[in-house]
């Protein structure tokens, strides 16, 4: 290790030297850490300039020990895609992913000065397909991949949730006969408009140069490329990120709402741009817990089917004036868990999120008063005090009627 101490200029300059040298092993041992690297190509990259490490995009794949759900995760780091911030947004992000059963891939990917577009999306296209033409070895369900991206890293996740193919059924490598469409996707803190007030800059300039053709620009601003067919996306952003203004999140979201994409954003009033996984911060890294919550809702985290289910719900032979009722699936934990309103006595779920087809656990809840005035009385379990019920969905739709007994 080396020691600082007193020397003189030129001693000084070849400590500095050392040091440095020191600190480039280092690193080197460093990016040696994890799991070994899966180059994407192995013959080159569609369009390297070279064969350093910098030209050749790789993977890390980080498999759950345990209660593997099937469901992974391509994790594009941030860095302006001038650099790659690939711990904090990257492997540790890899490892939180795994504590819930999910398999989480680290793409390095090719990004400036050395490298413009589409070199990135080129890169995380393949890293989608990669796992999920590989997807019987991995563990990993071919309907469940999803990508995530962290700042820049996030609108190349955008991008290829934007612009992405079914695959080349008589193309040669069998990687590249599968699609790279996301099954979903999570956005952290994203750059998503290059065209924007709100635009990073930096991001733009490293990623299609000083003077792009404004066509190009406009094609990689992603809130105006969301169509029916982009993936369900989850977003996080904090209101104080002077990095990359909370707009670029809000106006994806905007248009994942009005092309029907279902889409969830939390906006957190406090916290900077780059947070990772926010650790020791108490409200801001909850972002975990409610993207957990969401895959879940989502039916990410298990092959389940799902049905419509309607029906009614009498209480002392009243319609139930104001409730809930909830579909739980038995022997399931990592299974979507279905909640509806009830109101005058009937309820309705679509199938989209409706309760999953075997058996589930019902549990009703009135929120006031059977009769028609107002009440003061907390929310309150009714169905367990008749024994507790159970209700087995079946494909399509289901029909349930419920009569329960106040006492």
């Amino acid at each position: 290790m080396f020691t600082p101490r007193c020397l003189s200029r030129a001693g000084w300059v070849a400590g500095l030297v050392v040091a440095t040298a020191w600190l480039s092993c280092a690193l080197a041992r460093g990016a040696d850490i994890g799991p070994e690297p899966i180059l994407l190509w192995t013959d080159g990259a569609p369009g390297a300039v070279g064969t350093e490490v910098a030209d050749q995009p790789t993977i890390r794949i980080h498999r759950p020990a345990k209660d593997n759900t099937g469901a992974a995760v391509v994790v594009c780091p941030g860095g302006g895609y001038a650099v790659l911030a690939t711990d904090h947004e990257g492997h540790q992000v890899a490892k939180w992913f795994n504590s819930v059963g999910v398999t989480g891939v680290v793409l390095k990917y090719r990004h400036g000065p050395k490298y413009r577009h589409p070199a990135p999306l080129t890169d995380v296209q393949r890293a989608i397909r990669y796992v999920r033409s590989h997807a019987a070895e991995l563990g990993v369900s071919p309907k469940r991949v999803g990508v995530m991206g962290f700042s820049a890293g996030g609108h190349l996740a955008s991008t290829v949730s934007t612009h992405f193919d079914g695959g080349k059924s008589d193309a040669g490598d069998p990687i590249d006969r599968v699609s790279c469409r996301p099954d979903f996707s999570i956005l952290a803190y994203p750059v998503i408009s290059l065209t924007a007030e709100f635009a990073h800059k930096g991001s733009g300039r490293n990623l299609i140069g000083e003077n792009p053709d404004p066509e190009l620009m406009r094609n990689l601003s992603n809130e105006t490329q969301v169509t029916e067919r982009t993936p369900p996306a989850f977003l996080f952003h904090t209101g104080e990120d002077t990095g990359v203004p909370v707009q670029n999140a809000i106006v994806y979201y905007q248009a994942c709402l009005k092309h029907k994409v279902p889409a969830e954003l939390h906006v957190y009033q406090f916290g900077p741009h780059g947070l990772g996984l926010a650790p020791g911060d108490p409200v801001v890294g909850t972002w975990k817990a409610q993207l957990h919550g969401w895959m879940q809702t989502n039916g990410f985290l298990a092959d389940v089917r799902r049905a419509a289910v309607a029906g009614t719900v009498t209480v002392d032979g009243q319609p139930l004036r104001w409730g809930t009722i909830t579909f739980t699936p038995l022997g399931n934990a990592r299974a979507p868990v279905a909640s509806a309103m009830i109101s005058n006595g009937s309820f309705s779920l679509p199938a989209h999120r409706g309760a999953v087809v075997g058996t589930n656990d019902v549990v009703v809840r009135t929120l006031g008063a059977v009769e028609q005035r107002p009440t003061i009385d907390d929310a309150r379990v009714i169905s367990p005090l008749n024994g507790g019920l159970t209700f087995a969905a079946k494909d399509d739709e289901n029909v349930l009627q419920l009569k329960l007994k106040a006492k």
